[in-house]
């Protein structure tokens, strides 16, 4: 009788066991159908917004003739005219000829309706105007059928060619895949790129998927830069400066400025810096700043004991003033260092992730090629480096990797962007 009820028993068990693998089965089964279903859904949910709509709303409008004078400058994420747009705006205003219309699309920043809304507004203006100017991708503009009288410029919002973007990231951790990018394009119908130099042509070719269009690429310099090279602005940054961060006076300054880590919508930042031991080592001669990437909402914070060292002034100052006023750059793969070349000051490479980051995203150059610095992974070698920097600072390094990358920015780029876009036009105001 007790074999017969431990088989019993068992019987019973194995039965529990198959019932609950089956419920667990039926669960995944359950999910992957609602993964499936949500995925069919948002691909006709963005075929609807993009190829019926959007592309109806442009072509409705795009009845109008074209307004030659008309300007539109669109920033895809930024609330305001950015630093890639402030010198050509302003410069377009002054001019008193133009009709300057500006666009905020607030990407990743306003709900579904509000980003609709926002690219209505701006398809129905662009559809008849005269010249567009962007400072990154926008999928938006590139899917849809732009009559050839518009004349798109993408000014791009960084110089050289650091991390990969656009159609380089295609099939990587960080990008959309290949199909998808080609469908809804985020450089379509550019009339003119604008670079930093000659050396990166193939790289925006690649992201853009431009290389049928080598015309396209215009080694013409990068407007923000030219602020680099007018004494009223530098001595502007190193006041504002004083103004934030009063305690740097009469010290150096060392600049923390990493890239951002995931995608733009949940993106984090480094938080490996040991602010107390570089405190304990460079507290008497150094300031140490940090500047986080916009995208980053919630930055790591400054332990309360380091605050007469160490300051956080994302919120602040703009880069383009920090860079000015930076004796010391330390980063780790952001497009910065390029601009930071124009100064010919030493630079430090923090990438203590570099083999997670390369498969994240990738670079266009080998990393260890490309940086105009030492490459370090620990906090050991960061203050090292600093400790001996009299020795270990190889000026001729940076100016190489400045005349390769930056050849064309000398402080006119503005000037000749300008000219390319407008002059070259005999329909022009």
């Amino acid at each position: 009788m007790n074999k017969l009820k431990q088989k019993n028993k068992l019987k019973q068990r194995n039965m529990l066991k198959q019932i609950s693998i089956f419920e667990h089965l039926s669960r995944l089964k359950q999910i992957s159908v609602l993964k499936c279903l949500k995925s069919v859904s948002s691909h006709i949910v963005k075929f609807i917004t993009f190829r019926v709509w959007f592309r109806g709303i442009y072509c409705l409008y795009a009845k109008r003739p074209v307004q030659k004078d008309k300007v539109l400058f669109v920033e895809v994420r930024e609330p305001a005219v950015s630093d890639s747009f402030r010198l050509l705006y302003a410069k377009l205003k002054k001019q008193k000829k133009y009709c300057i219309h500006t666009h905020y699309l607030r990407s990743g920043f306003s709900g579904k309706i509000e980003y609709l809304r926002r690219c209505t507004a701006m398809l129905k203006d662009m559809s008849n105007a005269g010249y567009i100017f962007l400072n990154e991708g926008c999928n938006v503009i590139g899917s849809v059928p732009m009559r050839k009288e518009t004349v798109l410029t993408q000014t791009w919002h960084a110089c050289g060619a650091f991390k990969k973007f656009g159609f380089s990231t295609a099939e990587l951790k960080y990008g959309e895949t290949a199909e998808e990018l080609k469908k809804y394009p985020y450089y379509g119908n550019t009339t003119y790129v604008t670079l930093s130099s000659s050396e990166i042509a193939w790289a925006y070719e690649e992201a853009m998927l431009l290389q049928d269009h080598k015309e396209c690429m215009k080694a013409t310099g990068v407007s923000r830069t030219d602020v680099f090279f007018q004494t009223k602005f530098l001595k502007h940054a190193r006041e504002h400066f004083y103004e934030c961060v009063p305690f740097a006076q009469s010290k150096k300054v060392i600049l923390y400025a990493p890239t951002f880590r995931g995608h733009a919508s949940d993106a984090s930042s480094p938080d490996c810096l040991d602010i107390l031991k570089l405190k304990q080592t460079f507290g008497n001669e150094y300031v140490l700043i940090f500047k986080h990437h916009p995208f980053v909402k919630h930055p790591p914070k400054i332990p309360a004991d380091c605050t007469d060292f160490a300051k956080d002034v994302t919120n602040e100052m703009p880069i383009d003033e920090l860079l000015c006023v930076s004796d010391i750059c330390i980063s780790d793969y952001s497009s910065l260092i390029f601009e930071y070349s124009l100064f010919e000051r030493p630079m430090l490479f923090y990438a203590y992730d570099l083999e997670d980051y390369f498969d994240w995203r990738g670079f266009y150059y080998p990393y260890y090629d490309l940086a105009p610095g030492p490459v370090v992974r620990t906090n050991e070698e960061i203050i090292h480096y600093i400790q001996n920097i009299e020795h270990n600072f190889d000026r001729k390094c940076v100016r190489k990797f400045r005349e390769r990358f930056m050849a064309a920015c000398d402080g006119h780029a503005t000037e000749r962007i300008l000219q390319l876009v407008f002059c070259n036009r005999s329909d022009h105001p």
